[in-house]
């Protein structure tokens, strides 16, 4: 029979813990994965114990407290603190969401951190976003004219106005603050991150589409139109429900399909 197992290295041991020191009613621990490239050693779980009453509401508020007080070494990224720039994006409690927007007691019993999942790790809680970023690039996000409907230069300088009713059609994927809290939660992407753009690029992809601004719909479907970049999806609906902004990627991805079999 074969027998797999891991590499030596890939476990994760138990890490330090720092206790408080008074007695506190309202004690909170949080596990938090930690892992340093500078060092050669295995990844491990240390556990922090805060007061909640001496803390704010949110893990991201935790991690701050922790960061300030307990341990300066703790490395995360974080930024508006408000979930719009999607910076504080990790797995809490088994789910991919943001750190500032998960409150601390909608978690039972204590708060397991992790960096997003199936992403190298730079240290601690920061995935590395590199290849996202480029898939996301890839898709051209922003406005294109075609060059054939340019009488002069001048063309390039006029507004382009845009009626109530099409600027509906963006709501649900302009909110997206690219935290890839969705593309990190797809199995499709877990084995194909390669070639499948992933949730968080194809609802971007939707969003550039759909905009009655845009001159190049048809070029832009015709570029997502293959069979790993697109069709890699098999809508198991993972991303929906790990969005923290509550957004529907799955259904942005149904639509792009539809797209291409009704307009090219």
């Amino acid at each position: 029979m074969v027998q797999f197992k891991l590499p030596k290295n890939s476990k994760i041991n138990q890490g330090l813990t720092f206790k408080i020191k008074e007695k506190v009613n309202s004690l909170k621990i949080l596990k938090v994965y930690r892992w340093d490239p500078e060092k050669n050693e295995n990844p491990r779980i240390d556990e922090y114990e805060l007061d909640k009453k001496k803390c704010g509401p949110m893990v991201l508020d935790a991690l701050i407290k922790i960061k300030n007080e307990i341990d300066s070494t703790l490395t995360f990224r974080r930024s508006c603190r408000e979930g719009v720039c999607g910076s504080c994006a990790m797995n809490i409690d088994g789910i991919n969401t943001l750190a500032c927007l998960k409150p601390i007691d909608e978690i039972k019993g204590d708060v397991k951190i992790y960096p997003l999942p199936h992403m190298k790790v730079i240290k601690d809680l920061v995935p590395d976003l590199t290849k996202a970023y480029e898939q996301l690039a890839s898709i051209k996000p922003w406005l294109q004219t075609n060059k054939n409907n340019q009488n002069s230069s001048l063309d390039r300088l006029k507004i382009k106005k845009q009626s109530p009713e099409k600027r509906e059609k963006l709501d649900g994927k302009w909110e997206c603050v690219l935290c890839f809290c969705c593309t990190t939660s797809c199995p499709s992407y877990w084995w194909n991150s390669d070639e499948y753009l992933g949730p968080a690029v194809l609802l971007q992809a939707s969003r550039w589409v759909n905009d009655s601004r845009d001159e190049e719909r048809k070029s832009r479907l015709r570029e997502i139109n293959d069979s790993l970049k697109l069709y890699k999806c098999h809508s198991i609906m993972n991303c929906t429900r790990s969005c923290p902004k509550g957004l529907n990627p799955a259904k942005a991805i149904a639509d792009l399909k539809k797209a291409i079999v009704t307009d090219l």
